[in-house]
């Protein structure tokens, strides 16, 4: 989230700027949240606009680093958190936060893609901006409004959310739809079809997310 700080449980934003707001607030599905607080720490607060996003393959495990690396840089970052069940002391089953891929964070586009690539090459991090594809140098810039329904279909709160890789989203056979009706209403993804159940399935380079669906609340987008 935006002054997301301390990353180590309950972050996913980062930026700068100190001109917030919340796009997906009004959203059906953040009305899932349980209080405020949570709304804010776990969808974030960060400027509207319509510039780009980046997806980034980290090659160690800290994207706390990585976040803070780029806010300091005055850019915004992304990480897809869910929460894990774990044990306190006491043997009493507790929820986290964490993130739902340790080697994947997202960071919205403010500067050239000439400063990104310097950015990231005298940066102390291993790390490599996804590309439009293996024979490309050029980077995968993700549409401001396909990343905005990416996070807004990552919200941890929803239960029937499945994450895949890439690679496993390519499979699925589905057909591309805007969701009419409904708390998904607005959304819009590719309509696929597993254990007999229904779900929108949003793709972004690196990972894809999957939200159970009623296909009667679904239109085609026509080509």
């Amino acid at each position: 989230m935006v002054m997301m700080k301390k990353m180590r449980g309950r972050f996913a934003f980062c930026g700068k700027s100190d001109n917030f707001a919340t796009p997906f607030s009004n959203h059906p599905l953040m009305d899932q949240m349980t209080t405020e607080t949570d709304k804010a720490e776990m969808t974030g607060h960060y400027t509207v606009d319509d510039r780009p996003w980046y997806a980034l393959r980290l090659f160690f495990n800290n994207q706390a680093k990585v976040a803070d690396f780029f806010h300091q840089n005055g850019m915004e970052s992304f990480i897809p958190m869910q929460y894990r069940v774990y044990e306190d002391e006491q043997g009493r089953p507790k929820r986290k936060l964490r993130p739902v891929v340790s080697n994947l964070i997202f960071i919205k586009k403010t500067v050239s893609s000439q400063e990104m690539q310097k950015l990231v090459k005298e940066s102390d991090f291993k790390m490599a901006v996804i590309t439009r594809d293996r024979n490309s140098k050029d980077y995968y810039e993700i549409p401001a409004g396909q990343m905005r329904e990416f996070i807004t279909m990552c919200n941890p709160e929803i239960e029937m959310r499945k994450y895949l890789s890439s690679e496993e989203a390519r499979l699925k056979v589905g057909t591309p739809v805007t969701v009419c009706h409904g708390p998904l209403k607005g959304l819009s993804g590719k309509l696929v079809r597993q254990a007999h159940k229904y779900y929108l399935l949003k793709d972004v380079p690196g990972m894809s997310v999957m939200i159970k669906v009623s296909r009667w609340c679904c239109k085609v987008i026509e080509s």
